[in-house]
């Protein structure tokens, strides 16, 4: 099967040895990552994808109707094959949470550590009925009010104005067409949730959660409980895209969590976030 390699960006540091992977989120791309840079490119590797259909990764091959997880986790794979890269450390961001999970189910010694900020997770009420109501206002609504609805769902505040203006304009450049693909993969969507989260996790994890992020935080508390090697902080005024809300807490904890990833007495370095559970 011919492959076209998704658009990547790489920062090479000639003193470090180990990789940082970024996934972004759906309608996210690179520049999501764009706060994080400054503070790990000093000690690694950096690997920044723009998934299918997203930021520059257009056109792709090969071309399907309908995609499925297996599609979208082997551009990831192709990525990493490219580079050269047989394990690294991941961060996520949203969706991208869901998308480490089958590539670690998948290719498990990939996977170092691994850093869920605005984790989805268990299929609870909440995240379920988040993804129907989404499913439904795409009926009767054009694709880009559905983002700006969203936008307002997923970040209410005013001080998360910030981040639904990056969202909503790395947005626009995925077309109707392609959103349309990608709502397809809510068919698999709940069961990959369900096998990861009752699968052990043998990687340390560091789950980071916005307090205020509302629909996806149970899950994570519970998703957390669940494994002894997952730790959940939680930070202070922040919505679902933690990373742009307080990205010098961010940095921190995701920066700290790798470095020390195994000593076992880690604790948060900041006290504007909150430790619910270690082990």
């Amino acid at each position: 099967m011919s492959y076209k390699i998704l658009h990547h960006l790489i920062y090479k540091n000639s003193q470090a040895k180990e990789w940082l992977v970024f996934l972004h989120g759906a309608g996210g791309s690179t520049a999501t990552w764009k706060l994080q840079l400054e503070k790990f490119t000093a000690s690694f590797n950096i690997l920044l994808i723009d998934l299918r259909d997203h930021g520059q990764s257009k056109s792709m091959e090969p071309a399907v109707d309908q995609y499925k997880f297996d599609l979208i986790t082997e551009d990831i794979l192709q990525v990493l094959k490219f580079n050269q890269i047989q394990e690294a450390h991941f961060i996520t961001l949203s969706f991208g949470s869901v998308l480490l999970q089958d590539l670690s189910i998948k290719y498990p010694k990939m996977v170092l550590t691994a850093i869920f900020a605005g984790g989805i997770f268990k299929a609870n009420w909440a995240i379920r009925s988040f993804v129907h109501v989404a499913r439904f206002i795409n009926l009767f609504f054009p694709y880009k009010w559905m983002y700006s609805i969203f936008s307002y769902l997923l970040m209410p505040f005013k001080r998360h104005q910030k981040s639904r203006k990056i969202y909503k304009q790395q947005a626009k450049k995925l077309l109707p067409s392609e959103y349309m693909k990608w709502v397809g993969l809510y068919k698999e969507f709940f069961a990959l949730l369900e096998r990861f989260y009752h699968q052990p996790i043998h990687f340390p994890s560091l789950v980071i959660m916005g307090r205020e992020d509302y629909i996806f935080n149970r899950a994570a508390k519970s998703f957390s409980k669940q494994h002894a090697a997952v730790q959940l902080a939680i930070i202070r005024n922040a919505g679902h895209i933690c990373n742009i809300d307080q990205p010098q807490i961010f940095n921190d904890l995701a920066y700290d969590f790798i470095v020390h990833r195994l000593d076992k007495s880690f604790d948060l370095p900041t006290d504007q976030a909150q430790k619910i559970k270690i082990g």
